[in-house]
């Protein structure tokens, strides 16, 4: 039988799972995709986590330990999800120790509504990185304009950070340049650069929708057949410029002190027109040295019929430049898409927390008010009736 997840591993492709619960965990399902699907890494992000904890009684008695502590719904949220990715890590750590640190890490995100202040996103890159203590976790900090200074100063203090949200080419060289800065002061800071890892999360999936929407409103033959091209090409030309830094004397110096490059990771992989083979995002960029991290149903589609022809990346630039050049002549702005990418990006992280800390409001109080202990169940209810009318 045919390993098609052992064979896109061997083409340089880290896979990893984006997806985690508790219950995955507790059932050893994170643990089985490790041992029989060549997963080494797992990203997560406030759509999943609000899932997960709607989905669940696993939560049940941590809740009914924070209703009974009076911990307030933000610092519940933190508790939750820490918790989780603690586990995870665990759980990955064989591939974190046999990678040398290159794998087996587990991605946990900054509170999405701090994505345009910088401060604040580096103080929560500080806490979440206490707070689950562990040596394969990554920081998921989103690549704003405030993201960028954040990324490098929480390099600068030791911290992994795995880059989200990003979609644009000038971004994302910015975004290199961060981590290049970062690790720079990490290397001045006195910290192991060999411990200090990081990934850039370039998405993919998005990208072929909002320019999809706009070719079929265009409506002309020549936009139409542009259609399901404009991801796959934005991506590899990312990859192009990934080639260039990590080739550059400046990367090296930092390479001869340690360092892991940042890696490339596809994300948001999930085929969204149903038109499309569901693994597209998948056989079309593969190239050595990257990541692709994906839903678990699209693991088991690439493990089914997925195929592994080698780099189909390094030798598509001309082609992706002039899918570029054909967007821009029927009249797509992709600067304008990317920045509505962004923007929706950010958004949509934004309303999934906003439910995931209604969600577990709700739950805090349900929980004090089970728990015996009237006076917490009453301090549980005041403060989410006070904490929901400061959020109206």
């Amino acid at each position: 039988m045919t390993d098609r997840l052992g064979e896109l591993t061997a083409a340089g492709v880290a896979v990893w799972l984006d997806d985690l619960s508790r219950v995955r965990l507790s059932s050893g399902g994170l643990d089985q995709l490790r041992r029989e699907k060549h997963l080494v890494g797992v990203t997560s992000n406030p759509t999943i986590f609000a899932k997960a904890l709607s989905d669940a009684d696993e939560y049940d008695w941590q809740l009914r330990d924070l209703a009974t502590r009076g911990v307030d719904v933000e610092e519940a949220v933190r508790n939750l999800t820490a918790y989780d990715v603690r586990w995870a890590c665990d759980v990955m750590r064989p591939a974190y120790d046999s990678t040398a640190g290159v794998d087996g890490r587990v991605s946990l995100e900054v509170d999405p509504r701090l994505a345009y202040e910088t401060e604040k996103t580096v103080a929560e890159a500080k806490a979440l990185w206490w707070l689950v203590d562990r040596p394969n976790l990554f920081i998921k900090i989103p690549a704003t304009e405030a993201g960028l200074p954040a990324i490098t100063a929480a390099l600068a203090e030791g911290i992994s950070v795995n880059v989200t949200l990003i979609f644009g080419l000038d971004r994302y060289s910015a975004v290199m340049d961060a981590f290049l800065a970062g690790m720079e002061q990490a290397k001045a800071n006195g910290h192991d650069l060999s411990k200090i890892g990081s990934v850039a999360s370039f998405f993919v999936s998005r990208v072929d929708t909002e320019v999809d929407r706009r070719l079929e409103k265009i409506g002309s033959d020549a936009a139409k057949a542009l259609r399901g091209r404009a991801a796959v090409a934005n991506a590899r030309l990312a990859y192009e410029r990934y080639g260039e830094v990590f080739a550059s004397d400046r990367w090296q110096a930092l390479a001869d002190a340690g360092a892991h490059p940042q890696r490339p990771l596809w994300a948001s992989t999930s085929t969204k027109n149903p038109d499309y083979r569901d693994v597209i995002y998948v056989e079309k960029l593969v190239a050595p040295g990257t990541v692709n991290t994906m839903p678990e149903s699209v693991i088991d589609a690439y493990a089914d019929h997925g195929e592994t022809r080698g780099d189909t990346v390094t030798g598509a630039y001309d082609d992706a430049r002039q899918v570029f050049a054909d967007l821009d002549s029927v009249g797509v702005d992709m600067a304008d898409v990317i920045a509505t990418l962004e923007r929706e990006g950010v958004e949509k992280f934004e309303a999934s927390w906003t439910e995931l800390l209604n969600g577990v409001r709700k739950s805090l109080a349900a929980a004090g008010r089970g728990n015996g202990h009237p006076g917490n169940a009453a301090k549980a209810n005041a403060r989410a009736a006070e904490q929901a009318g400061g959020n109206a």
